[in-house]
């Protein structure tokens, strides 16, 4: 008995040693907290899954299906052609685009830099840390909100993070996207790149010097695509980009170094290889250009057929085997994904020189551009390239918007967003729907989900108004062609 009893002291006077009886219930291996640097990982590799991959399911919750690959007409499907021929299939296009924009990068970054105001700090080095942590995930947001204002309009801005407001109302797309310009800048103007950021962020591990990089090349490119309905605000934006330094090599490039093994791998291996169907070759604007021009980063960007390289006649059901297929290192399950790259920031200072935005010449930027898209894909040749009638900036057919367009077109294989969005800026290429599409021309924008229009009904109608109505055809404040 009394040994029952010494036992019962002993552990009261062991629990009352614990801050409470209730931690003798805590799981300690269920973690209830997780790092900024967790949330913000989270929310770049979604960022990059979304941009990276073409067929749903392919590293994606839902299911969601790229088709500015196909609004770009650099790629075209031989089966299964909905999306090439703009019949978009809701819940894999817009609603899931929407849902995972929202819920799975929005949500994370703002609980991310929740966690990082919350961080108690006193000494200067790690005032400037948390700073810098601040401006790395302020700069995400930006990209993830101008992405969903370039391919929708107006969508829910102010009040799109509040738990308790479950129909917000959707914001004026210029206001947003003036908001998110200066949102941007002063993201650049406090990071400090003498002092570290994320020490383990998955792109750049760190480094401030190349993230101040890459948000003044993301500020550069905001610039310009509101150059022709706002020049002022435009002209200065460009201007502060490039002073503050913008990608100046391959090094910088915005990418994601994927795995070899899933659930990390690229999600163009999963749906090219892993789902084993055979649904996607070249389209024929695409090839038939780079063959006109005897471009040799065909060997990089496309397989042969017959020692040729075939396009697909786009928006038709055709035998794969026919047509060439994406070429082998789009194959492999670690291919780097791609959101910005030191080739599209040249294009775009091509641009600026000829807006007159920047002193240097145009053509040393165009021909920058398209060295740095031979470089990035090893591909031997941009001389004799260069030195084409056609290709050399001084020689080739068209405006300034043409030669820079159709270079910068073919640079940004790989990157349907972008290639799909500055056509849809500067005019270029001239490209036509297919015969038997949805519509009689390309799409300019993606119409807004379904779930919008019967949860949020009142706020969906009224932003459907305010752009001209909810149509794959209705353009957007930035896009004046």
């Amino acid at each position: 008995m009394k040994k029952y009893i010494a036992l019962f002291v002993l552990l009261i006077f062991s629990g009352s040693c614990s801050n409470s009886l209730e931690d003798l219930n805590v799981n300690t291996k269920d973690a209830t907290t997780a790092a900024a640097e967790t949330f913000l990982n989270n929310a770049t590799k979604n960022v990059f899954d979304i941009m990276s991959t073409i067929f749903p399911g392919a590293n994606t919750q839902p299911d969601y299906q790229n088709v500015f690959r196909f609004f770009s007409q650099q790629l075209t499907q031989v089966t299964y052609i909905e999306e090439s021929n703009y019949y978009i299939v809701e819940s894999q296009v817009s609603g899931s685009l929407w849902d995972l924009m929202y819920r799975d990068v929005l949500r994370d970054l703002d609980e991310s830099a929740r966690v990082v105001s919350l961080e108690e700090v006193t000494l200067p080095q790690d005032i400037l840390r948390k700073e810098n942590r601040m401006a790395v995930v302020e700069t995400m947001t930006v990209l993830t909100f101008s992405i969903l204002v370039e391919t929708f309009g107006d969508v829910p801005y102010s009040a799109s993070l509040d738990p308790d407001n479950v129909t917000p109302q959707f914001d004026d797309q210029q206001t947003i996207y003036y908001d998110l310009i200066d949102r941007l800048s002063r993201a650049i103007e406090s990071m400090d790149v003498s002092a570290p950021g994320f020490e383990r962020d998955i792109v750049y591990g760190g480094n401030m010097d190349r993230w101040k990089k890459f948000a003044n090349s993301l500020k550069l490119k905001m610039g310009l695509r509101i150059m022709d309905v706002n020049p002022g605000l435009g002209s200065t934006t460009v201007t502060e980009a490039v002073q503050s330094g913008v990608f100046a090599s391959n090094d910088d490039n915005f990418e994601l170094e994927y795995l070899n093994t899933t659930p990390n791998t690229n999600p163009l291996w999963v749906a090219l290889v892993q789902s084993g169907r055979q649904y996607y070759v070249a389209a024929e604007p695409f090839v038939d250009t780079m063959n006109d021009l005897g471009d040799p980063r065909r060997e990089a960007f496309f397989q042969t057929v017959g020692g040729d390289y075939i396009g697909g006649v786009y928006g038709q059901v055709q035998p794969y085997s026919s047509y060439s297929p994406m070429g082998t290192r789009f194959f492999e399950p670690d291919l780097p994904g791609i959101i910005m790259d030191y080739a599209y920031v040249e294009f775009l200072l091509a641009e600026a020189a000829e807006r007159s935005l920047i002193s240097t010449p145009a053509q040393g930027h165009y021909d920058a551009g398209i060295r740095a898209s031979f470089e990035y894909y090893g591909v031997a040749g941009v001389d004799d390239y260069l030195a084409q009638a056609r290709v050399d900036y001084t020689t080739a057919p068209g405006d300034w918007k043409e030669k820079i367009g159709i270079q910068k077109w073919i640079s940004l294989y790989n990157q349907g967003f972008e290639a799909w969005t500055e056509y849809r800026r500067l005019g270029y290429p001239i490209l036509t729907a297919p015969p038997n599409a949805y519509i009689n021309e390309v799409p300019v924008r993606l119409t807004y989900p379904i779930s919008e229009q019967t949860l949020n009904q009142a706020n969906y109608t009224a932003a459907s108004s305010a752009i001209g109505g909810d149509l794959l055809t209705t353009h957007l404040f930035w896009d004046a062609n």
